[in-house]
């Protein structure tokens, strides 16, 4: 496992990440939670992505519980704030109050005194800015969280951000990102990378479709991610042929290479300098060692070239699979 420097900050981060969104806040069993973290310390994987509002604090308490009995300096901790955390429709956002209480909720699941990274899940349009800043600002200050960052920001709302607290406030940022969804590229990496953020990468694998079990003209597999009712949106975006038919494209250039097609995709994302570590999700121990494998893989010119001709017209900025929504930046 290779690792690489977060932003400004002091943190060194697994180039392979381990995720918790559909996994460990309640979609697999506890003991195959703990297998699957286990599998991460033995690949070589310090650094580990939650938020609070996966499962409503089930992903981070199932955390909580199994690295509690690790060295607190052995692993690199992320979680997120913003999402709606009971049904009362003023359970969410970025404001101060939330923020507040959101933070230390989040420490006493996770059992742990601090988080080393505290990240807007998303941007609140319905807070000042200022607002958000300072409350962010307190938690660092109170030791709560050692850096922040930010997941899914317009590049307006980045410069807002920078404008008002200096390129000192935020060390991450947390974009979708795959060979199915290039749009980062355009603005957020180089507005970021201008000071000193690095990209912390989600659905590098493009929710499993760069697996390549999906195949053109044929059923969702029983059982496999877009089989579930909720994964409803995210199917339709991405779900058709064009896209699976460049994707078994893509198989023979990763076995003529000696890869998987999993390991060319992350290899993929990782060849960019701007991404410090791309977030996998795994339900198999198996499947978390096989993700760790494309950390230090090396792609050659050739490599990339024929995968842009095996993309071919496949659109790779058009709808995110969970866009964000562009709003109006709100201030005092």
């Amino acid at each position: 496992m290779r690792y690489r420097k977060l932003g400004s900050s002091d943190l060194e981060v697994s180039e392979i990440s381990l995720g918790s969104w559909l996994t460990y806040s309640g979609g697999v069993e506890a003991e195959t939670t703990r297998a699957c973290t286990e599998a991460a310390f033995e690949a070589g994987i310090n650094f580990f992505d939650t938020a609070n509002v996966y499962g409503r604090g089930a992903a981070e308490t199932a955390w909580g519980e199994i690295l509690s009995s690790r060295p607190r300096d052995s692993y690199v901790l992320a979680t997120k704030v913003w999402g709606r955390m009971s049904d009362d429709p003023a359970d969410q956002g970025l404001s101060p109050q939330q923020i507040a209480k959101q933070i230390d909720a989040s420490l006493t699941r996770l059992r742990t005194d601090y988080v080393d990274l505290y990240q807007a899940h998303r941007f609140d349009p319905s807070v000042p800015i200022e607002d958000t800043i300072e409350a962010f600002q307190k938690v660092v200050e109170q030791g709560k969280a050692r850096y922040l960052g930010f997941s899914e920001w317009t590049p307006e709302q980045i410069r807002a951000a920078i404008d008002i607290a200096g390129p000192d406030l935020f060390v991450s940022s947390q974009p979708q990102y795959s060979m199915l969804w290039q749009a980062p590229e355009a603005e957020v990496f180089g507005l970021s990378a201008a000071n000193g953020i690095s990209q912390i990468v989600w659905s590098p694998l493009a929710q499993g479709v760069l697996t390549g079990k999906y195949k053109p003209g044929q059923p969702v597999p029983e059982g496999s991610r877009f089989a579930s009712a909720d994964m409803a949106v995210s199917k339709d975006l991405v779900y058709s042929d064009a896209t699976l038919e460049a994707v078994q494209r893509l198989v023979p250039i990763a076995e003529e290479a000696g890869m998987s097609l999993p390991t060319l995709a992350l290899a993929w994302v990782l060849r960019r300098t701007e991404v410090a570590s791309a977030i996998t999700g795994a339900s198999r121990p198996e499947q978390v060692h096989s993700n760790a494998a494309a950390s230090g893989v090396e792609l050659s010119d050739d490599l990339l070239a024929a995968v842009d001709q095996a993309l071919g017209d496949v659109p790779v900025t058009g709808p995110a699979l969970a866009p964000n929504a562009a709003a109006g930046i709100k201030h005092r």
